[in-house]
């Protein structure tokens, strides 16, 4: 199976009830991309307004390999629209308050599966009637942990224990699959002259370590006050990135622990495998879907005999962590997200079309058109309803 062999394979347009004005200090816009990343794209509009970054505001990341449309609000933001190679922005109108995720009531999908043969278009067919009654379970996919080091390192981890200094080198020498040469470079000489701040902030180019660089020069050893000089959007992308993986493995144990094992399917993510019920009886599947499961964090308030506390308190000393821990003493503005994640979603308006595939002779395609709630992925639903498919994208 094939996704997103091109561009327009899969497409993702974010739903909004927002309706801007004439009056308020934040500018609405309509952000449509293709090939670039989120934060690629909105450094682009840094550079060619130019406006600091901390005056933007967006609810989500949208994938790079993908035709995507989604939106921003900027404080005190130019009236007028932006052209680049493959994005344009549109100017919408004002707004009261910055544009953040609470704003996003649904996204619309429309993806191609290709390279299928007979039998599995066949199955994934009868996977997809399948989780518009079970559900899938919903967690965190692969695109969330884009900054998770090839080994698994997660940068919060080492926060969380104390290892400033460790934190650091995560954050700053950990490779991106969507690295540009200059960061690639940057990396490569902090990499080789970590110690030597002098020297790596001579010789690396404008970017995240600039600011925990220049820190070092005159703090060589307050390790802890360069984290706090990271881009604020890239402490909070290696935050939630642990935060989800934590949430991801409390979800799959809940179900394991739960659920007897005629209910469960093995799903690959990046990460790990993670468990997937289908076919369970209503009385089940109704106590899974009202089942919400809190993000962990250092303000988490739950009963002892409560089930969730269990799950929780078995993965924190998986972990080797404890909750007081999360609370980050000594960062001021450093903090992990407080809230629960419904454990299961459905997908919406579900349409599908099998036909032969004009990319792969002699195969199949099957095109899926769909709606999700905000924070939920389509590369779950996918990765369910071809799960006995090897995925070559």
């Amino acid at each position: 199976m094939k996704l997103k062999q091109q561009p327009e394979d899969f497409q993702v347009e974010e739903l909004t009830d927002v309706i801007p004005g004439s009056v308020g200090p934040y500018c609405l816009y309509r952000l449509e991309k293709r090939g670039w990343t989120t934060p690629d794209a909105i450094s682009v509009i840094c550079r060619r307004w130019p406006i600091d970054r901390r005056r933007i505001s967006f609810g989500g990341l949208k994938d790079r390999h993908a035709v995507t449309v989604q939106h921003l609000s900027i404080f005190h933001g130019p009236e007028r629209n932006l052209t680049h190679q493959r994005l344009k922005l549109t100017y919408l109108g004002k707004m009261a308050e910055p544009f953040t995720s609470t704003c996003i009531v649904a996204n619309r999908f429309r993806l191609t599966l290709r390279a299928l043969t007979a039998t599995e278009l066949s199955a994934a067919k009868v996977a997809l009637e399948e989780v518009q009654v079970d559900g899938i379970p919903n967690y965190f996919a692969d695109q969330r942990f884009g900054s998770v080091s090839p080994k698994g390192e997660f940068m919060a981890k080492a926060l969380l224990m104390g290892q400033h200094e460790e934190a650091l080198r995560r954050a700053l020498l950990t490779p991106y699959e969507f690295d540009r040469k200059g960061q690639t470079k940057d990396k490569s000489v902090l990499r080789k002259h970590w110690g030597d701040w002098p020297h790596c902030r001579q010789l690396v180019s404008a970017g995240p370590a600039r600011g925990p660089l220049a820190h070092l020069v005159q703090h060589p050893s307050d390790f802890q006050g360069a984290l706090a000089r990271l881009p604020a959007d890239l402490r909070g992308l290696y935050l939630s990135a642990y935060q989800s993986h934590l949430w991801n493995r409390m979800l799959a144990l809940y179900l394991r622990t739960h659920l007897e094992p005629r209910y469960l399917l093995a799903v690959d993510l990046r990460l790990g495998p993670v468990s997937v019920h289908r076919g369970v009886p209503e009385s089940i599947r109704q106590e899974v879907a009202l089942l919400q499961l809190p993000l962990p964090s250092g303000r988490i308030e739950m009963e002892a005999g409560d089930p969730r506390r269990q799950v929780l308190d078995a993965i924190l000393k998986e972990e080797g962590l404890k909750q007081e821990q999360w609370k980050l003493k000594g960062f001021k503005d450093m903090f992990f997200s407080r809230g629960e994640r419904p454990a299961v979603f459905w997908p919406a308006q579900v349409h599908h079309e099998g036909d032969a595939d004009d990319l792969n002779p002699g195969k199949n395609r099957l095109v899926l058109a769909f709606e999700l709630p905000r924070g939920c992925y389509a590369t779950l639903l996918v990765k369910r309803i071809t799960s006995s498919a090897e995925c070559d994208s």
